[in-house]
């Protein structure tokens, strides 16, 4: 199934000049990847301080693209200028996952959302990466598959933020969502046991 993640190398791409002239003014890439995480702290407490109005949802789509830019300079000032260490690989696995809850966990206070199943989606999340990560234990090689991984999730929730930001009732189409969302879910955390798995060479 397809993935937004397919379009990664192109996204690189676009980012690079931006890459190369942080790495010229020194940046390291763990002040980009906690740029990215506060950047989510401050989405995600905007909704919640604010679960009446408009404009924190409104804005959402905009602070996912960036924390999605982030997340990609962090990885490519580490991996093309010679700048990895084993804090920036933590910070990194941790930050997403601190960044998923900050700005999604706050959809559970808004009007006429089901809270239940927002923590669920999360939590969900949660145990997907986790899952990306073992992926380096079990297989020597972090997990990506999908059908719905990092990527997806910031577009359903960013289309979910605009559609609600715009007006719409949430009543009788936003928890269909929520259950596509689970299913999608559960079955990238299948996938990637799976393929960790397969990579795995049979005990001799």
């Amino acid at each position: 199934m397809p993935s937004l993640y397919q379009c990664k190398p192109a996204f690189q791409t676009c980012l690079r000049p931006v890459v190369n002239q942080l790495a010229a003014w020194k940046i390291i890439p763990n002040q980009v990847t906690l740029t990215a995480v506060l950047l989510s702290a401050a989405g995600g407490l905007a909704i919640a301080c604010f679960p009446q109005a408009q404009w924190p949802l409104v804005c959402l789509p905009s602070i996912l693209l960036a924390r999605m830019g982030l997340n990609a300079i962090d990885g490519m000032l580490a991996r093309e200028h010679n700048l990895k260490s084993n804090l920036g690989c933590v910070l990194n696995e941790l930050g997403d996952v601190v960044s998923d809850a900050a700005l999604y966990l706050p959809f559970s206070l808004l009007p006429g959302i089901t809270a239940d199943w927002v923590v669920l989606v999360v939590v969900l999340a949660i145990i997907t990466e986790m899952m990306g990560v073992l992926g380096l234990a079990i297989a020597q090689q972090r997990a990506y598959d999908g059908p719905i991984g990092k990527s997806d999730r910031a577009l359903v929730f960013g289309a979910i933020a605009l559609v609600l930001g715009l007006g719409v009732n949430p009543a009788g189409w936003l928890n269909p969502v929520w259950a596509i969302v689970v299913v999608l879910q559960v079955w990238t955390i299948l996938n990637r046991v799976r393929v960790s798995l397969q990579e795995v060479q049979p005990c001799k």
